[in-house]
């Protein structure tokens, strides 16, 4: 029929409908269109604007949600990957093309915060999160070092593709988990007490129990992606795992494992983050284009309290 919309959500499971996880805007709203592959959404509530990486054009791109304007933040930017926010509002960056994790102080001036490895440079960190301990958590598969699309093309120093923690006081980086093929988002639960590790390469996310010294034990397969792919993920204040899956739009995942719905995006869905001043606010970043989608769930605080 003229003018009809297309589904913009599949429900498998009856919770996706009783739980109201479908129940926000009919459409996705086009904020800016002109990345050549946008990834790492992160929302900044103190200035209501969104960051985002454009990792081949080398570029951190700035929308702001008071007049809906898109410039540069940065650029070159090391060709930045994942972003995210640490306990004091500093901006989190993993940077492929510079292989090194960094954060940007308040006077705009960027720390290392990781580059290497028992001597070793590190492959091409991805994907990074913070937790209420200060300690950076940061995935490092070699996609940014397989070719220089998004980044530099080289060599594993180190040989493997693992997960690794910054320690808050020393700032030593120390394996937190590894046997991955291809580790790319990473999220703890609401109560910190897991933390989920998807694998783009073998498609699946794992799920580790976090020990009260910050070791992991476990590792289990929470879920298998028979839809797309795999990459970044998020979860609602209702425990609810959301995961960006290429080809397979944004998957809902029920705290037990089950898939109950779907949100439908055309294009291939690289990124997803919870923002907005209700934190109801989906920001998806996919190929060339940053989608929002108003809903009616909401994302977990950037770092909630954590239970000692």
């Amino acid at each position: 029929m003229p003018g009809e919309q297309p589904q913009l959500y599949e429900t498998l499971d009856e919770r996706f409908r009783t739980g109201r996880c479908q129940a926000g805007d009919s459409r996705l709203e086009t904020l800016f269109e002109g990345c050549r592959w946008a990834e790492g959404p992160v929302y900044v509530p103190a200035g209501r604007y969104l960051l985002w990486s454009d990792i081949p054009n080398d570029r951190l791109l700035r929308w702001d949600e008071t007049t809906g304007s898109v410039g540069v933040f940065r650029s070159p930017a090391g060709y930045p990957n994942g972003n995210t926010l640490d306990g004091q509002g500093r901006l989190i960056t993993c940077e492929q093309g510079n292989r090194r994790v960094t954060r940007t102080e308040h006077d705009g001036s960027v720390t290392v915060i990781a580059e290497r490895f028992r001597g070793k440079r590190l492959n091409s960190p991805n994907d990074a999160v913070v937790r209420s301990d200060g300690s950076v958590w940061f995935s490092d598969p070699e996609f940014g070092i397989a070719t220089d699309y998004e980044g530099h093309r080289g060599e594993s120093e180190i040989g493997a593709r693992n997960v690794y923690r910054v320690d808050p006081g020393s700032g030593e980086v120390r394996v937190a988990a590894e046997g991955f093929q291809g580790p790319n988002g990473l999220v703890f639960s609401p109560d910190e007490r897991k933390l989920y590790v998807s694998d783009s390469v073998a498609n699946h996310i794992r799920v580790f129990d976090v020990r009260p010294n910050g070791t992991l034990t476990g590792g289990d397969v929470f879920a298998e992606c028979r839809n797309g792919n795999f990459d970044n993920i998020r979860f609602d204040d209702e425990g609810r795992l959301w995961a960006a899956a290429m080809h397979g739009g944004v998957h809902c995942y029920d705290p037990d494992g089950t898939l109950l719905g779907r949100v439908l995006v055309p294009g291939t869905v690289a990124n997803i983050r919870f923002g907005g001043a209700r934190r109801n606010r989906l920001f998806i970043a996919a190929d060339n284009t940053l989608y929002s989608l108003v809903m009616s769930v909401t994302g977990t605080p950037p770092l909630p309290p954590v239970s000692r």
